[in-house]
């Protein structure tokens, strides 16, 4: 039973987790104004937000190791509510631009706890499905921006309710405390206890190199299509800006429902099938790409987001079988470093890729990651059953 309330709390943790993702791009078109600054200053806040979350995913594991989930994830969420609720007050850039620091630091950590906490304790449909509420989240959050919008609102109201949401999770994760699984650590488990630092763990562990840069890829691949699929439809296809809005919003309905599928697949596949499959599918909706008809856009929006779906969540909860359970903390915060690098570095260098090939070099670009992707696949699950770890 315990374990079922926190579970629907960590649930509830996802979609807060997604809430303030997409926020300040829904935002941003009224925020400018108001700072007084270039539109291309969105760009700045995000990195920053990014270069935080980078850091946090780093040392999130030394964090736990030391505090626990629970209080780390609660700190973390708390760091994030006030970061929010410093938005909805702030009204210079150059305060934005410190607020954004927390909220990046709070980000990471919240993410790599309970996705190891949950790679450890429930089963790999639950890591799917929490996924998909993450996606939920990041829908809900534009869509509460736009309604204080649409009735002759201000941005400032939209990051004030995300900071109160944010905050009554604080409340809900401190009262849940004790339904946390506390590692209880024998004589021996304390000399087994993680030690290494990240550099001898990425060094001495097979497959970690590996399983570092397949995260690049995905997120690569995720990111820059999610990113520039529009821009793709526009200016290579024709396309009217409001039909290729339609189009990729399809990618992420693909991405969001997939997850929750992929869920119910867990009973009949592996987290390494459902990777594969996930690969493949991604391959189709390429290819649909370089036909001819226009109608096949519509399903290669689709297969996209779909062949997604899996990955993710299927890498994340094969960390402690591919490298035991007494690293999976810190090399879970290491993933998430490597998949924050992918999202945040590589749509930047697509973007200038395609000033000089034009956006038509975006399938070649997503292909060309892809199969490195399953190339490294391959070779992180056979140096992983190699590795001689306790599970």
């Amino acid at each position: 039973m315990k374990n079922r309330i926190l579970l629907l709390i960590i649930y509830f943790a996802f979609i807060s987790l997604g809430l303030p993702d997409a926020l300040l791009g829904s935002a941003w078109p009224a925020m400018f104004g108001d700072l007084k600054v270039p539109v291309s200053y969105a760009g700045i806040i995000s990195m920053i937000v990014a270069a935080g979350t980078v850091i946090s995913s780093l040392f999130s594991g030394s964090l736990i190791q030391k505090f626990g989930e629970a209080k780390v994830t609660t700190f973390s969420v708390f760091l994030t509510a006030i970061a929010l609720m410093g938005f909805a007050y702030s009204h210079q850039f150059i305060f934005l631009c410190l607020l954004a620091i927390p909220l990046g630091l709070g980000a990471g950590s919240v993410d790599a706890a309970l996705n190891n906490y949950v790679a450890l304790h429930y089963q790999a449909k639950h890591m799917n499905w929490l996924h998909s509420f993450w996606g939920i989240g990041a829908a809900i959050g534009p869509m509460i921006m736009a309604g204080y919008f649409a009735n002759g609102g201000v941005w400032t109201q939209g990051y004030h309710t995300i900071a109160w949401i944010q905050l009554g999770l604080v409340v809900v994760l401190l009262l849940s405390l004790p339904l946390w699984i506390q590692q209880k650590e024998s004589d021996d488990a304390a000399k087994n206890k993680d030690t290494k630092s990240l550099f001898s763990l990425i060094k001495s562990i097979p497959g970690l190199k590996q399983a570092l840069l397949v995260f690049f890829c995905y997120c690569t691949i995720e990111a820059s299509f999610g990113l520039w699929g529009a821009s793709f439809l526009v200016f290579e296809k024709g396309f009217a800006a409001d039909k290729a809005a339609r189009l990729v919003s399809l990618y992420y309905i693909g991405i969001t429902s997939g997850r929750f599928l992929s869920g119910f697949l867990t009973h009949y596949f592996s987290n390494r099938q459902l990777i594969y499959i996930g690969q493949g599918v991604i391959a189709v909706g390429i290819i649909l790409f370089l036909l001819p008809p226009e109608s096949v856009l519509l399903p290669g929006f689709l297969l996209i987001g779909l062949g997604c779906a899996p990955i993710f969540p299927s890498l994340l909860h094969e960390t402690p079988r591919n490298f035991g359970k007494q690293h999976s903390q810190k090399i879970m915060g290491l993933q998430m470093a490597s998949a924050y690098v992918g999202i945040t570095l590589m749509p930047f260098v697509f973007g200038e890729i395609s000033t000089i090939t034009g956006y038509s070099f975006l399938l070649p670009f997503l292909g060309i990651f892809l199969f490195v992707m399953f190339f490294l696949t391959r070779i992180l699950n056979r140096k992983s059953d190699q590795n001689d770890h306790a599970i």
